[in-house]
């Protein structure tokens, strides 16, 4: 059984497994989080980082294993108050408007004076001026950058960010980074799936890679380098590297 209490793990997960009929999705994975890390979930499509992600958050039932969030068992009422998820495909009402999804997410969180961080990220992800317009009437990439605005605006210490970056322009993926830098230097935790490399190779502090359902590497960019032998190696270097057929 997983330590509940070991001091500064924000996500523990152990022997965790996921199939679907026949096919093992997520295969017998251990890892952990530590409070005030970004850590990023990387893979080839199909290598089952969606799937890991909505068995942490509590939108799949595992196979087998445990998961504990700051302490508390996966699903449980003090898992979902410390922690926020970020869907790859925006999970918005239509008839509500953009203030009031973010009047929403602060009530269920019970977040307090709340209104001046949400002006500032609306304004951040330029939707300040969508603020009062029904969702419905949103582009994809302005309803991404809702959602996005949703997790962070709920306080919560954990983030789950999944494909965060898809449909984003570039400035909008510019100032995400330097949001997920500020959340990290605020001491929170952010595990991001992602296939957009680039971007998060300055702000994470380790990676993660699946494969098949199987970590198959896992470390701080400088750590994975050194396995290679390859010191100068970018992160899309060392991703097409460990990820490559033998």
């Amino acid at each position: 059984m997983i330590e509940a209490n070991y001091a500064g793990t924000m996500l523990a997960v152990q022997n965790l497994s996921k199939k679907f009929g026949k096919h093992m999705a997520v295969d017998r994975l251990n890892f952990s989080l530590h409070s005030g890390e970004v850590v990023g979930l990387l893979g080839p499509n199909g290598a089952g980082k969606s799937t890991l992600i909505k068995c942490i958050v509590g939108l799949l039932r595992p196979t087998n294993g445990e998961i504990l969030i700051n302490g508390h068992i996966r699903g449980s009422r003090a898992a979902r108050q410390t922690s926020a998820y970020v869907p790859e495909i925006p999970q918005l009402y239509d008839m509500l408007t953009v203030w009031q999804h973010l009047q929403f997410i602060t009530g269920a969180y019970e977040v307090k004076q709340w209104e001046e961080k949400a002006e500032e990220l609306l304004k951040m992800f330029e939707i300040w001026d969508k603020k009062d317009e029904f969702t419905k009437a949103l582009s994809k990439g302005m309803r991404q950058k809702l959602s996005l605005c949703c997790g962070v605006v709920s306080n919560a210490q954990m983030l789950f960010l999944d494909e965060p970056m898809v449909g984003l322009d570039p400035k909008a993926i510019k100032n995400l980074k330097n949001l997920i830098q500020e959340l990290k230097d605020e001491g929170k935790t952010l595990f991001i799936s992602t296939h957009l490399l680039d971007p998060i190779e300055t702000v994470c502090n380790r990676v993660i890679v699946l494969k098949k359902g199987k970590i198959i590497a896992q470390g701080s960019l400088e750590d994975l380098r050194h396995q290679l032998g390859e010191e100068n190696a970018s992160l899309e270097e060392v991703f097409l590297e460990v990820t490559a057929d033998d």
